[in-house]
């Protein structure tokens, strides 16, 4: 399952909480993420480009995806997605360390 961030959330992603504004990652981690993630059938992984977009603040990728390692263990969140970014490659690191970091 691909999941273009630029093209199907937004090209300006925010800041960590939904309070902060829109397009926050707690937004895209409880609207976008947790949906895709139910939708996935056996072994099947969520692709997610990071490409196309004017970037990507720290607090909007750890509350995205280490909010929801918060949640699931990081080995558990590891397990549903693969990343690509073209753009910016060493995103990619920064989002598995993120998951990686969270102790459950």
């Amino acid at each position: 399952m691909d999941y273009f961030i630029a093209k199907d959330y937004t090209d300006a992603p925010g800041g960590r909480f939904i309070d902060d504004g829109e397009k926050s990652g707690e937004d895209f981690r409880e609207n976008v993420l947790k949906p895709l993630i139910q939708r996935l059938v056996k072994d099947e992984k969520i692709h997610i480009v990071f490409d196309g977009a004017y970037g990507y603040a720290t607090s909007f990728l750890e509350e995205a995806f280490g909010g929801l390692a918060r949640e699931l263990g990081s080995d558990k969140t590891l397990s549903l997605f693969y990343f690509e970014s073209n753009d910016e490659p060493e995103i990619i690191d920064r989002v598995v360390q993120y998951i990686k970091e969270v102790k459950k």
